[in-house]
């Protein structure tokens, strides 16, 4: 059983996060827990995007993103991974440049330092030289970068369903077994 933290911004693609989100819910037999970050863009975006206040109903402990009490502001804390879906090109920069300005950034070198899972979902295109340069710095720093980059071999047929692609795979990386479509399996 692993303990994940999720962590979503205000960068596009709020389907991503509810789609994780909802999944978790169903994956109980291996993830014990799972705390949620929000930034304050968010949930403007996810209302804008959503049309919907549907965040105030997800069951998961909610820290503060000033919260630097929380347990995953520290490296002797027990969370696995942390999952930043979507994440934005200013959280990406923060991380890159070793900014811990609020509990997004924090929990990020906390899971850098500790050699654990970083999962940073960006969601931006076209990448500018400085994204590239920021992705390659977290990589470099041992953080994975998954772009929001759906896959079409299952065929999705829905929005939700074309974002479970992207979060198959980050949960993937995460250490969690999902299920759904493998290439050639």
């Amino acid at each position: 059983m692993i303990k994940i933290a999720v962590a979503v911004t205000g960068a596009s693609g709020s389907i991503y996060a509810k789609v994780l989100l909802e999944k978790l819910q169903q994956l109980k037999d291996q993830v014990a827990e799972v705390g949620i970050i929000w930034s304050a863009n968010a949930y403007t975006v996810w209302e804008h995007e959503l049309g919907n206040k549907d965040y105030e109903k997800i069951p998961f402990k909610v820290w503060d993103k000033n919260d630097f009490m929380a347990p995953i502001a520290s490296g002797s804390s027990s969370y696995n991974a942390l999952i930043i879906c979507p994440c934005s090109m200013g959280t990406l920069g923060r991380i890159a440049g070793g900014i811990s300005n609020d509990l997004v950034t924090r929990a990020s070198d906390v899971m850098l330092k500790e050699r654990r899972k970083l999962i940073c979902v960006v969601r931006e295109t076209p990448y500018n030289l400085i994204h590239l340069r920021n992705m390659t710095a977290v990589t470099e720093a041992g953080g994975i970068i998954c772009p929001a980059t759906p896959s079409f071999y299952s065929r999705p047929a829905t929005a939700d369903e074309i974002a479970y692609t992207v979060v198959q795979r980050v949960l993937q990386l995460a250490g969690v077994e999902t299920g759904g479509y493998k290439w050639g399996e």
